[in-house]
């Protein structure tokens, strides 16, 4: 069978209140209609048609060549949007409908919908759902056969009619040439002055076409997002559901609706996350590692059996067995080898520290590269920036850097070198030899004690 998916995805959104188009806002690490237009490619097998508006190239330059685009002129209504993606529709096959700002609607959902009109060769179907309380949505109205004959907006609605539950849910299926026959007779002659597709509804039901109604399992799913009140409510869900399926599958989670995880994150067995865990982007967390509370990491690779605590590490990458924080920053370019030691208030960036290497803490290494086994001492300053360009620096293993020291880039430190404690290192040091570089200490005896005095 061949189905094609159509997202209308041209709506301005304006009670987002936001230069950003609605549909690229993002929930759990993805756009809301990227949640849509996944759902409907794997639904389908085929990319789907993109019907965009106002925001036109912005919404291009977000999903280039992953999405086909028809372009609505002007914003008057769904079925006019549906006729900007006429030349999509011709051929046999079958179109499934779904709006943008839908991000929980499920993949099966639309395959289930599909494959059942296909299964019993019907013209249209849509996605329904019984309510307790339907105030506002629009009301289908059954025939004797049990089909669908028409959708009754709730201001247009009978008091007879609004005391029907079953709501539609802006989801369709139709057979294309039947879609494109009805589109044909869409007219504006409503209050609104727009082109409604529900009216393709009414037209197929009268001209003979058993048009069915599937029922929606899960209320969540056609949850839509105007405002950032429900963008929030949106994202939550999601999060619930990414947080639900890594459970399932051997993450713990000590409190899961504070752990806020996108769904491009991967992470392996017996990781444990603690409150207030961010993973963001496309993190990826090794089997056993433990992420304390109060961490972000973002398009990252965390080691087997690494610990994190109260960290925030962007585009880096982490081996295993290592320990990172509290409270280090790893920026992008950073490369930490496995079984070392990144202590607190230490940054790194655009540096590589090879496996068993020490940064204990309240130390920059910046545009560096610290060898196997070396210990880098407290306060030490890799100074990169001499105000002009950035140099690098580089140690050697088994070294020992002492504490309050400046590396001025460029640098290198040989293989076994001490750097004893206060210097400023300014020229290279050779294998194994010892560094001081300060001012001798020199004591004056008696000299505070007369300056009281005076």
């Amino acid at each position: 069978m061949d189905t094609i998916a159509i997202v209308l995805a041209a709506g301005e959104g304006k009670r987002m209140k936001s230069d950003t188009p609605k549909i690229l806002h993002r929930a759990a690490g993805k756009a809301l209609c990227e949640w849509v237009v996944d759902a409907a490619c794997e639904a389908t097998g085929q990319k789907p048609v993109l019907v965009v508006g106002k925001a036109a190239d912005t919404v291009k330059e977000y999903f280039g060549g992953r999405v086909l685009y028809a372009h609505q002129t002007e914003p008057l209504g769904s079925g006019h949007a549906v006729m900007a993606a006429d030349g999509y529709l011709e051929g046999d096959g079958y179109a499934v409908i779904v709006a943008g700002d839908m991000p929980l609607i499920r993949a099966e959902t639309l395959k289930r919908l599909a494959d059942e009109t296909a299964r019993d060769g019907l013209g249209a179907s849509l996605l329904t759902a019984v309510v307790p309380d339907a105030f506002g949505y629009g009301r289908v109205i059954r025939g004797e056969n049990g089909g669908v004959v028409r959708i009754v907006e709730h201001r247009d609605a009978t008091d007879e009619q609004k005391a029907i539950h079953e709501i539609n849910l802006s989801i369709y299926c139709f057979q294309k040439a039947l879609l494109r026959e009805a589109l044909a007779t869409l007219t504006p002659d409503n209050a609104q002055g727009e082109y409604y597709l529900t009216d393709c509804v009414e037209y197929l039901s009268g001209k003979g076409h058993y048009v069915k109604a599937v029922s929606c399992y899960d209320n969540d799913e056609w949850m839509g997002v105007n405002d950032r009140c429900q963008l929030a409510e949106a994202a939550k869900k999601l999060r619930g559901r990414i947080n639900r399926s890594l459970m399932l599958s051997g993450v713990t989670m000590i409190d899961p609706d504070n752990t806020y995880i996108d769904a491009t994150v991967s992470i392996g067995q017996d990781v444990t996350i603690y409150p207030g865990v961010t993973l963001e982007g496309g993190t990826v967390i090794g089997n056993g590692a433990v992420l304390y509370p109060g961490s972000r990491i973002a398009d990252s690779t965390i080691g087997a059996y690494t610990t994190v605590q109260n960290s925030v590490i962007l585009n880096a990458v982490i081996g295993e067995r290592t320990t990172v924080g509290p409270y280090a920053y790893l920026r992008p370019g950073s490369v930490v080898g496995s079984g070392c030691r990144v202590g607190d208030f230490v940054e790194i960036k655009n540096a590589q520290i090879k496996d068993g290497a020490k940064v204990s803490h309240l130390t920059y290494v910046g545009d560096g590269e610290i060898g196997e086994k070396t210990n880098i001492g407290c306060g030490v300053v890799f100074v990169n920036y001499d105000g002009k360009k950035k140099s690098r620096t580089v140690v050697g293993k088994n070294a020992f850097i002492g504490c309050n020291v400046n590396l001025i880039a460029p640098v290198t430190v040989g293989d076994g070198a001490y750097i004893a404690a206060g210097s400023t290192v300014t020229h290279d040091v050779e294998e194994d030899a010892l560094c001081v570089a300060r001012s001798r200490q020199r004591n004056i005896e008696g000299w505070a004690k007369r300056r009281r005095e005076e």
